[in-house]
C-alpha cells in the first residue's frame, strides 16, 4: 500500500509540474492559489457529474443506506487522514499509514456486523409479515 501511496503521489507532482509548465509556456502567470482554485474547481465539477447521476439512481432505487455508506466511508477517510496528520504537525504521535488503514478497516468491520444485523432484522420483519398476511388469508 505504500507504495501505491508514493505512486499516487508521484502521478500528481507531474500533473502538477505539466501544469506549471503549461501556466509558464502560454505565459499566463497563474499564482499558485489560482491554479488550485481553477483545478480543483474542475475537478470537483467533474465527480459531480459522476456522483450526481450515480446518487439520483439510488435515491430513486431506495438505496438510501448505501449513498450513505459512500458518504460516511468518505468522511472516515478524511478524518483519519486528518488525524495522522495532526500528529505529525503537533507532534503528538507517529504519523502511520497503518493507523489509517487499521482504522478504516475497523469500520468497514463494525459496519459489514451492522450490515448483519440488519439484514436478520429485515427478513424476521418479513417472516412476520408474511406469516400474519397468510394467517389473514385463511380466517
Amino acid at each position: 500500500m505504500k507504495e501505491f501511496l508514493y505512486f499516487i503521489v508521484e502521478v500528481i507532482a507531474r500533473i502538477h509540474n505539466r501544469l506549471l509548465g503549461l501556466n509558464d509556456a502560454f505565459e499566463y502567470d497563474f499564482s499558485d492559489k489560482e491554479l488550485h482554485f481553477l483545478v480543483i474547481g474542475a475537478l470537483g465539477m467533474a465527480m459531480i457529474f459522476v456522483v450526481y447521476p450515480l446518487f439520483k439512481w439510488l435515491a430513486g432505487n431506495h438505496h438510501i443506506m448505501v449513498i450513505s455508506w459512500i458518504y460516511v466511508f468518505t468522511l472516515i477517510i478524511v478524518i483519519t487522514f486528518a488525524i495522522e496528520i495532526g500528529q505529525k504537525v503537533t507532534d503528538s504521535g507517529n504519523m502511520e499509514f497503518a493507523d489509517i488503514m487499521f482504522g478504516v478497516v475497523g469500520f468497514l468491520a463494525m459496519f459489514a456486523v451492522f450490515s448483519v444485523g440488519r439484514a436478520v432484522y429485515h427478513a424476521v420483519k418479513r417472516g412476520l409479515q408474511n406469516w400474519e398476511d397468510r394467517r389473514a388469508q385463511s380466517e
